[in-house]
């Protein structure tokens, strides 16, 4: 049970935070809300010469100042439904179970009514915004992203390369072994494209599977030049002999 003396303790800090809070308001109207159009904040006739970065950031500072509106219309009814409570006699008690408020978070929160078991603040929002309704799933959501055939269809990661392609907001010094050239500058930019192999860019066969051609171009010399530097034959290693000696005694 609260005393005469802390009761009206309250009362006075509460009048205090409204009238701070009323002043407020006022001050800015309501962050600007009053205005009748979100150009007025920022002195602009209209969005037809404004570039799309400069509107966004605009709808997202008027995104804040209702948030911040709200968030101050709410602390105001708070203090109102508190002082009304003193009024009635029922303050310091919970609206819903009618048990004495302890003194510590009355001291912390004059402006509650509420027990913290039955404070509806602790309700956490499961609403998402709107405007998700319109948006694709996220990285890793895609339809075919960990379908047993993902490896040879267009999946999520393949469409990330394809835009990281064009470039990044990463720099060499943001990789722990830096690139050397700037179209290296995503994950698996080495990664072939359209292909598994490099030798299915110079090697074919008939519509059987038969007759194997090699046809010479830079892909094949680059191969060539890249087993020659290592010093095996195949990309996958050595030959084994049985496989060897007919390479190495045609040579002789």
């Amino acid at each position: 049970m609260l005393t005469a003396e802390k009761l009206a303790a309250f009362q006075s800090q509460l009048m205090i935070e409204k009238q701070e809070l009323e002043h407020r308001l006022q001050e800015h109207g309501h962050f600007g809300l009053e205005r009748s159009h979100p150009h007025d904040s920022v002195g602009e006739l209209s969005s037809y010469d404004n570039h799309p970065a400069d509107e966004g950031t605009e709808l997202f500072e008027r995104q804040k100042d209702w948030a911040l509106s709200e968030h101050e219309q709410y602390e105001l009814a708070n203090i109102n439904r508190a002082l009304q409570a003193i009024e009635e006699g029922a303050y310091g008690t919970c609206i819903v179970c009618g048990q004495d408020i302890p003194i510590e978070r009355l001291e912390a929160l004059p402006s509650t009514v509420y027990c913290i078991e039955h404070t509806p603040d602790r309700t956490i929002s499961r609403h998402r915004p709107v405007e998700e309704e319109v948006l694709s799933p996220p990285f890793g959501q895609f339809e075919y992203d960990g379908h047993p055939n993902e490896s040879i269809i267009y999946d999520a990661e393949d469409a990330w390369q394809d835009v990281a392609s064009w470039g990044t907001s990463e720099s060499p010094s943001d990789f722990l072994n830096a690139p050397t050239d700037y179209n290296d500058m995503y994950i698996e930019s080495d990664e072939h494209v359209g292909y598994v192999e490099a030798y299915e860019n110079f090697v074919g066969v008939d519509i059987e599977g038969k007759n194997l051609t090699i046809y010479p171009n830079k892909q094949h010399k680059q191969y060539e030049e890249e087993l020659d530097e290592e010093g095996i034959m195949t990309s996958f290693g050595d030959l084994p002999p049985y496989e060897r000696e007919p390479y190495t005694k045609r040579k002789r």
